[in-house]
């Protein structure tokens, strides 16, 4: 068989993680060294792994409130090849500062990392921006997700950086961040509100912070619901709910 598609056959690495193009990421186990990815994100593997889907990290946010985070951990030995909606993959090495990403853009990330979910809170009492934060800390990769190639800005304790909430993609741990309105209109409460903005993080201090060019969530199941909740973007039935799917179920 002759085709142009052979063109695209399987890029041989010893690497741990290796990009197979800008979207298929590839990940090598050897038996000893498990990867926790986003849940359903395999598309094939080769070799003898296992996929447990029950693992979950769970988070306390305000009140009596629980949220799960679906993971799937990834063992064994042979070769995992991860995706999601063709979106970018970006590996990041973790150093000793540590690294903070909305977790709706992890894709994979070694088991031996240290994580714990938290929120940003808004000068309005508002925790987060309707996505998990994932505080990732020891040595190791993680494997990033972006709609189109992102933008790395340099923050520094001259120039802080404002960003839209829903573009930011991770940020340096050591960095002071603080969520505030983009507009002083009732509207706000909506994930955009009336104005085509709704929130923005302000970054201060030393280290960097990653958008990509975009200000949604991959387009799966995006429909917005009904009722006065729904038209808030909030609740189940809501524009925010319906995409909560598309962050890690």
């Amino acid at each position: 068989m002759q085709s142009s598609l052979f063109g695209y056959a399987e890029v041989q690495t010893q690497e741990r993680y290796a990009l197979q193009n800008p979207q298929l990421l590839r990940v090598q186990l050897t038996g000893h060294d498990d990867v926790l990815a986003r849940s359903g994100a395999m598309v094939a593997y080769q070799g003898l792994l296992e996929f447990d889907a029950e693992y979950q990290q769970r988070a306390a946010h305000r009140g009596a409130q629980r949220e799960h985070l679906p993971l799937m951990r990834c063992s064994g030995q042979g070769t995992v090849f991860l995706a999601n909606l063709a979106q970018y993959v970006h590996v990041v090495d973790v150093e000793q500062d540590g690294l903070t990403v909305d977790a709706s853009y992890v894709l994979a990330m070694d088991s031996t990392l240290h994580h714990e979910v938290i929120s940003v809170d808004s000068q309005h009492g508002i925790s987060g921006t309707g996505a998990y934060n994932l505080n990732i800390t020891g040595q190791g990769r993680v494997a990033l997700m972006t709609s189109g190639q992102p933008l790395l800005l340099t923050v520094t304790p001259d120039a802080y950086v404002n960003a839209d909430a829903d573009a930011v993609v991770a940020w340096s741990a050591g960095l002071r961040v603080q969520m505030q309105a983009q507009t002083s209109s009732q509207g706000v409460w909506r994930r955009r509100g009336s104005t085509g903005e709704g929130w923005e993080l302000s970054f201060m201090g030393q280290g960097y912070a990653l958008v990509q060019p975009s200000e949604m969530l991959p387009p799966q199941g995006a429909a917005v619901g009904q009722g006065l909740a729904a038209q808030y973007g909030m609740g189940q039935q809501g524009a925010r709910g319906q995409n909560q799917g598309n962050a890690w179920s």
